[in-house]
């Protein structure tokens, strides 16, 4: 017998077929109430999980979600879903082997935005939408390197603002002329706006995206600015959960079971949202599914951006390096596992703020923990992109508030070493590296001086602004740099833990 194809019509035999839970729920009563950008492995994973968990209980199916695409390679994902009635499958997969297979039904429709921005803008209008989430990554968010401000002069937002100017919607390129295209029309015709929710791993995402957001709006309409200002919230969140590219073997596990899924989602067992309560026109009731909603994300978000995403940096430049390319490799070497948990004590949880009823060694050693799942087979390359993004906001916090406070930075400044090692773009075995960053050629660039001007790739101030002047900073980066130059990383991570007093074998 092949295999089925992932629809609608299919549901029930594909239980039947391979043990698979699918919505028990009817799809056909589900209305749109949530247009997500972004729809990635992550949001399938998580936003979308929560939502279909809801449906499951008989709740929430007037929350429906619409996916909307802006860039050229979003094509895909839009055709991967409308060939299988915008289904996908959700496997979870335990460090112990046993994996869980769901397939989620609360994505509803997808909208490539280029084929019709107009008609995305009137989707956007929609009365019914309530919320516009986005996962659209940190460099989504156009900002300025140099200044940390809205990029005016990107020239795609330039474009979007004439348009907006001049009253037209029907050739908008970003989701930031999409979105608020439909927060114009929506004030014009006296209609309540929605909640811009963002879901990326951004301190004060929500924060963040209000002020990128009004900037945008100040440039097209003061007025509209202004309204904004008053009437669209913009709530905080920090999410938690790992979710790696997806494979052709993870198409072919779910064919094996009886069915063909053209885009399923892997991820690892746990899960956690932290979402501010602030929302303009309600929301789905997420803290019956597990969500935790609060009235401070602040607390959340820095243990996490500075824990578990601070320390992914930590293993993947030294574990690049030295030659791994599976993230539970790198954990499996002792060194790894001590100088990550090194760093989690000693520099980044002295700056986290009080957490009350919250385990943080607990958290920490869990961390580990799930970095070495194997079953999840992440990868070493998909942790180091985009660091020009993920460094500054994610470790650099955490030297400035140790370096005001007087704290330790030397195991910040190794992970920063390690990059800038990296970026070199070749490994200890002599293998080219690919460097995959928006920035790709300017940290190459800088990371070519290594050898003759140690501070070379630490002297990009829109990145690094004044630490390559602070010797706190510059003597343990420059020891490390050196070192992985001379021995390699894994002799470099046995001399940093000696230093700090935990050399491997030691009880931690």
């Amino acid at each position: 017998m092949s295999p089925l194809q992932l629809n609608n019509t299919n549901l029930g035999t594909i239980t039947e077929v391979s043990g698979t839970a699918v919505p028990h729920y009817d799809r056909s009563r589900i209305t749109p109430g949530i247009v997500h950008f972004g729809v990635g492995g992550f949001h399938r994973a998580h936003q979308a999980m929560y939502l279909d968990r809801l449906m499951q209980s008989g709740e929430a199916l007037d929350w429906g979600i619409i996916g909307m695409g802006v860039m050229p390679g979003d094509v895909r994902m839009r055709d991967a879903l409308a060939g299988q009635d915008h289904l996908y499958t959700l496997s979870t997969k335990v460090a112990d082997g046993h994996v869980e297979q769901r397939v989620i039904g609360s994505i509803i429709d997808y909208i490539f935005t280029p084929d019709d921005p107009t008609a995305a803008v009137a989707t956007l209008a929609d009365p019914r939408i309530r919320i516009v989430s986005l996962t659209v990554t940190e460099g989504g968010y156009n900002i300025d390197p140099a200044t940390g401000e809205f990029d005016h002069g990107n020239g795609h937002i330039a474009h979007d603002r004439a348009e907006l100017r001049a009253g037209r919607h029907d050739s908008l390129r970003t989701f930031f002329g999409l979105i608020t295209a439909a927060l114009q029309t929506r004030r014009t015709a006296g209609m309540a706006p929605f909640t811009v929710m963002s879901c990326d791993n951004i301190q004060g995402n929500g924060d963040l995206a209000e002020h990128y957001f009004l900037a945008f709006a100040e440039s097209v309409d003061p007025a509209l600015a202004e309204w904004m200002r008053r009437e669209v919230a913009f709530p905080n969140s920090m999410v938690d959960r790992i979710t790696p590219e997806t494979t052709d073997d993870d198409r072919a596990e779910i064919a094996a079971t009886g069915y063909i899924d053209a885009w399923p989602v892997v991820a690892e067992d746990f899960t956690q949202w932290v979402l501010e309560d602030r929302f303009v026109a309600g929301r789905p009731a997420f803290e019956r599914v597990g969500v935790e909603v609060v009235d401070d994300v602040v607390p959340y978000e820095l243990m996490k951006l500075r824990l578990l995403n601070a320390s992914h940096q930590g293993l993947c430049y030294f574990g690049h390096l030295a030659g791994h390319h599976m993230v539970h490799g790198v954990l499996a070497d002792e060194r790894f596992r001590r100088f990550l948990l090194a760093y989690m004590e000693r520099e980044a949880t002295p700056t986290l703020r009080p957490l009350p009823g919250v385990d943080l060694d607990a958290y920490r050693h869990k961390l580990i923990e799930r970095f070495g799942n194997a079953a999840v087979k992440d990868t070493v390359p998909r942790l180091c992109a985009e660091s020009s993004d993920r460094i500054p906001k994610w470790l650099l916090p955490v030297v400035r508030e140790n370096l005001a406070n007087g704290g330790d930075v030397t195991l910040s400044a190794a992970i920063v070493a390690s990059w800038a090692r990296y970026a070199e773009g070749v490994d200890e075995q002599g293998r080219s590296i690919t460097v995959v960053d928006r920035l790709a050629g300017r940290l190459q660039e800088n990371a070519s001086h290594n050898r003759v001007d140690i501070l070379a790739f630490l002297r990009d101030r829109e990145l690094f602004g004044d630490l390559a002047d602070l010797p706190a900073f510059t003597e343990p980066y420059a020891r490390v740099l050196r070192s992985l130059h001379e021995k390699g990383a894994e002799a470099t991570l046995d001399e940093i833990l000696a230093e700090v007093g935990q050399p491997v074998g030691t009880v931690v």
